[in-house]
């Protein structure tokens, strides 16, 4: 196995089920992670925990038609995570969720085959919805670069338990401004950290490295669906940044180019199919 582009999603995946729509389509930010870095042509892999039920199923066949490995993923009895969602203007509204189904109430757990495998990565990526923060102080001592998605519901408890193991941050800190996302970041940053990115939704979005920011204003496209922009823009930002070793700026510019391909598509990643 290479290590040098082979990526892990590591934590969520769901079913988001567009109710207005009756259609649904498979979703999660760490499974979105492994999907467009696939799209990206790197070889992505997805560890989490699995339902048996048939949105679990059809989670399952699209990973498979992507040709993304999941050998290391977990199933159990019980609903697969679910998000309810309604499309309005292209803009995707939240409505509910079952916490991640069967993966909220019994987290993933790692073998030795497991961390013998995930040793091989050479970037993973973890989110606060993964349920997975347990295998963190193990990740840490590995030496594999870890990004960490802490979106926008986040308490202090969650980010002081996460920042500590992680080199890459992303915080969804939509409609705050400029001055007080900087005072942010510089009060968040620590030892191992080496880039903390927040995402503003329509506006700039900001990167902090330790000793100055870096600002990208955006690029206003419109959008068919919005579901997982921040998702595809995190995932070819580190792509750029970590694995080809581009510069912060260019790699912003990556970022914000394929997530505006990404919102022209419906669901996260397509592969919709009706609710049953």
């Amino acid at each position: 196995m290479s290590n040098t582009s082979k990526v892990l999603g590591l934590g969520d995946q769901v079913v988001d089920q567009y109710v207005n729509l009756n259609v649904m389509y498979p979703g999660g930010n760490a499974l979105n992670f492994a999907a467009f870095a696939k799209k990206l042509g790197y070889d992505a892999a997805f560890m989490g925990v699995f339902g048996d039920d048939a949105n679990a199923a059809h989670v399952e066949r699209s990973i498979d038609a992507l040709g993304i490995d999941r050998s290391h993923s977990q199933v159990r009895h019980g609903e697969n995570g679910c998000a309810k969602v309604n499309v309005v203007d292209g803009d995707r509204v939240f409505i509910g969720s079952n916490e991640g189904g069967i993966a909220g109430i019994e987290p993933i757990e790692a073998t030795e085959a497991d961390w013998k495998y995930i040793s091989d990565f050479s970037l993973i990526h973890m989110g606060i919805w993964g349920n997975a923060d347990h295998l963190l102080p193990r990740l840490s001592t590995m030496g594999v670069p870890v990004s960490y998605d802490f979106s926008d519901e986040f308490e202090t408890s969650t980010i002081d338990g996460a920042l500590g193991y992680i080199q890459y941050g992303f915080f969804s800190l939509s409609g705050m401004p400029a001055n007080q996302v900087k005072v942010l970041l510089r009060s968040l940053y620590r030892k191992p950290n080496k880039l903390l990115v927040a995402t503003r939704g329509s506006q700039s979005t900001l990167v902090y490295d330790g000793e100055r920011f870096h600002e990208l204003e955006p690029h206003v496209v419109e959008a068919v669906d919005t579901m997982a922009a921040g998702d595809s823009f995190l995932t070819a930002f580190l792509l750029a940044h970590v694995i080809e070793g581009r510069g912060i700026d260019d790699s912003l510019v990556a970022g914000q180019e394929f997530a505006a391909k990404a919102v022209q598509l419906d669901g996260s990643f397509g592969f919709g199919t009706p609710i049953d």
